[in-house]
């Protein structure tokens, strides 16, 4: 017997996956409050509503069963009368709406990447032109991410966002600062540059790669205090952003630049337009630009056709270039990619084994440089208090994927959302131990 909810017309938005699904769902949110909806972003189960909308993921197998649960709990929810709708969105709608549409009839709508007046709509609100821009951030209330451009028109193979994204469409610089002016007025002191590709930034509109350009606009932003760049791709950098980064001390000298793999074979396999040679010139053109600056990276395992041979160059690679930050994963074989038409030949238990030991060597590589840490100061960024410390990052780590710096909440206080001076007293793999300077 299906049971009325109590909860009339309150909104939870839940949303899987990366920093890009955490915009589009801010966006959706500053949309729906526009509209005088109650909406809540992944509010508690006793408080979550009676309309659920689900931000999904589809990028590798494990995000996509993640996501897959997600519907099925909340199709699950709905039809005992826990909850009235069900709508999911984002990149795994995008990709497999025909399937999930026959898989799982008990939601009540799926609306692709691009679809949010139409999903809107849905949700009993129209889509308000004038509020670009404007959102109900998720994160701390001192950073939030800026979406610049969305899509992709790089061709790499092992890579389904274009197909879930489509080509790459940069934002306006006007219209950019006027989102961070807006960001800073609420109190955010520190954005993320986020995009599938940040070094294409401005090729479709401006007819030239024009980051530089876009950071100096928004460096001029009053409240912001640091700019951090998450995302560029290697081939075909704009070089005149590591001038602007050594001299606008609000750059913060950190960049996240995936590099995938570096094996020759593998790398023109995976049709990413570069070699061993220049990418190991690029990092050396890196750190000589900006000393010190932090070099995260992402590397991917079990490629097709990975041999131990080229396995073994990437242990070397890593060991050399020995980078602040990085991840690794398992490869992905994910239909409709170039490199779907490839024997998925790597089992996975190797893959796994090849991650692991990647991080391991990367873990013995981030104590080697956080050790060095000890007895320096840093300006940091408070971002919350955690149990019996206040948790907090300097300008060399990102949310979420980073070190943090543990401050004894028993002997010091801080402000959440200010920066300090604190000075490393110790250090593991992946969390510095501070003290106010």
């Amino acid at each position: 017997m299906r049971t009325k909810s109590l909860k009339k017309n309150k909104i939870n938005v839940i949303t899987l996956g990366c920093s890009k699904n955490i915009y589009d769902s801010e966006v959706l949110m500053g949309q729906l409050r526009a509209n005088g909806k109650e909406v809540e972003h992944e509010a508690p189960v006793d408080q979550e509503g009676n309309i659920i909308v689900i931000n999904t993921c589809g990028f590798i197998d494990n995000a996509k069963a993640e996501s897959v649960n997600m519907i099925l709990e909340y199709a699950d929810k709905k039809e005992k009368g826990l909850v009235d709708k069900v709508f999911v969105t984002g990149c795994l709608s995008e990709r497999y709406r025909p399937d999930l549409e026959k898989e799982i009839p008990n939601v009540d709508q799926f609306f692709g990447t691009t679809e949010l007046p139409q999903l809107l709509k849905a949700l009993g609100a129209d889509y308000k032109h004038e509020l670009l821009g404007e959102r109900l951030t998720t994160t701390p209330k001192n950073y939030a991410y800026l979406k610049i451009a969305e899509g992709c028109d790089r061709p790499c193979s092992f890579c389904a966002i274009p197909i879930m994204r489509g080509a790459h469409v940069s934002q306006p610089i006007e219209k950019l600062v006027k989102e961070a002016e807006g960001l800073a007025r609420d109190g955010v002191k520190e954005l993320i540059l986020i995009a599938q590709d940040l070094t294409y930034y401005g090729l479709d509109i401006y007819k030239k790669r024009n980051l530089a350009e876009l950071l100096e606009a928004l460096a001029k932003v009053e409240g912001i205090e640091w700019i951090r760049l998450h995302y560029a791709f290697p081939t075909g950098f704009p070089m005149d952003v590591l001038d602007l980064m050594k001299r606008e001390p609000k750059i913060c000298n950190y960049i996240d630049i995936p590099l995938q793999h570096i094996s020759d074979s593998i790398l023109k396999s995976m049709r990413r337009g570069t070699t061993q040679a220049k990418t190991t010139q690029l990092l050396k053109d890196f750190r000589a630009a900006v000393p010190g600056m932090a070099i995260r990276t992402t590397l991917i395992v079990g490629y097709p056709g990975e041999t131990q041979e080229d396995f073994e160059i990437l242990k070397d690679f890593v060991q050399e270039m020995k980078f602040d930050r990085m991840g690794c994963f398992a490869y992905s074989h994910e239909e409709n990619t170039h490199a779907y038409l490839l024997e998925d030949d790597v089992p996975d238990d190797i893959k796994q084994d090849r991650a692991n030991e990647i991080m391991e060597l990367q873990s013995q590589i981030s104590w080697d440089l956080n050790q060095e840490k000890i007895g320096q100061t840093f300006k940091c960024i408070i971002d919350r208090k955690e149990g019996g410390h206040f948790v907090g990052r300097t300008e060399f780590d990102s949310p979420d994927v980073d070190n943090e710096v543990l401050i004894d909440a028993s002997k010091y206080y801080l402000k959440t959302g200010d920066f300090a001076m604190i000075k490393i007293i110790d250090a593991t793999e992946f969390d510095l131990y501070g003290e106010p300077a």
